[in-house]
This record gives structure tokens, C-alpha cells and sequence, in this order.
């Protein structure tokens, strides 16, 4: 008899996924002498979440090409959950900007606060390296009239 549990294999195309969400808790390694997410870890966490955002979105390797100002709002303290939320805000030709927020979240209490957010570019590669079109970010919303 044959093993009829075969599970179908879902192809999500590019330019789909436009939102990405990591979860992660703040162990010792990576807090500072305060007891605190390191900025340097936060950072990594972040890039490390517009990365996976941009290379599902695009279908393509990308690198980092700018990472725009983080603000850094609150400490988050080791022993917290912290959620990253990023999300395609725009697109070039063969760039996406991704918006990236990061929320500690003391799971206990359910008190959740926005500890950082920063904004990051990122460009797509063909298989020379070389920069590749993305596809276009349109806007749900749209006019009637349009």
C-alpha cells in the first residue's frame, strides 16, 4: 500500500512576502554590562530580519547597501522576548528599503514596548552579482477612479 500523505508543494512567488517577523529572547551573551541588549546585537537582529524580508520578497541574494539611523528607545533587558517586525516600505528598480521595528516583550506580564527602529536598503544580485530587478511595491489601496 502506498503512503497516500503526500503534502503539496506551495511556490510563493516574488513579490509576495512583504512583512516578516522574528522572535527572539535576550540571553546573557547578548547584553552588555548593564544587563541589556547590546546595540550591536539588536543591529545584527535587525539587518538579519530586513535580509530574509528583502531575499523572499525579491527571490534574489541581496546585500545591505545603507542602513539609516536606529533610534533607540528603551533598554531591553536580558530575560525579555523580543519580536522584530520588518516590512517592505519601498522600491527601487533594484533596491527595497525595509522598515524594521524591534519590541521586547516581557512575557510574563504581556507588557510590550518598541525598544528600536531603524530603516535598511537593500539591493538584489543576478547569479554574476551584478544588480537585478525587484519587483514593483504597489499599494493596495487605490482610487476608484484609478
Amino acid at each position: 500500500m502506498k503512503n497516500k500523505s503526500v503534502h503539496p508543494t506551495e511556490v510563493i512567488p516574488a513579490g509576495v512576502i512583504k512583512e516578516n517577523r522574528l522572535v527572539e529572547m535576550v540571553f546573557p551573551e547578548r547584553t552588555n554590562h548593564y544587563g541589556t541588549l547590546f546595540a550591536g546585537a539588536a543591529l545584527s537582529l535587525m539587518v538579519k530580519s530586513a535580509y530574509m524580508l528583502a531575499s523572499r520578497y525579491s527571490r534574489h541574494t541581496v546585500v545591505v547597501a545603507n542602513s539609516e539611523k536606529a533610534d533607540f528607545q528603551v533598554p531591553i533587558k536580558q530575560g525579555q522576548l523580543i519580536e522584530i517586525i520588518s516590512k517592505i516600505t519601498k522600491t527601487g528598480t533594484t533596491s527595497m528599503t525595509v522598515g524594521v521595528e524591534l519590541y521586547s516583550e516581557d512575557f510574563l506580564t504581556g507588557e510590550r514596548r518598541l525598544g528600536t527602529k531603524g530603516k535598511f536598503v537593500l539591493v538584489a544580485l543576478d547569479k554574476t552579482g551584478k544588480p537585478t530587478k525587484v519587483p514593483p511595491l504597489f499599494d493596495r489601496v487605490r482610487s476608484k477612479s484609478a
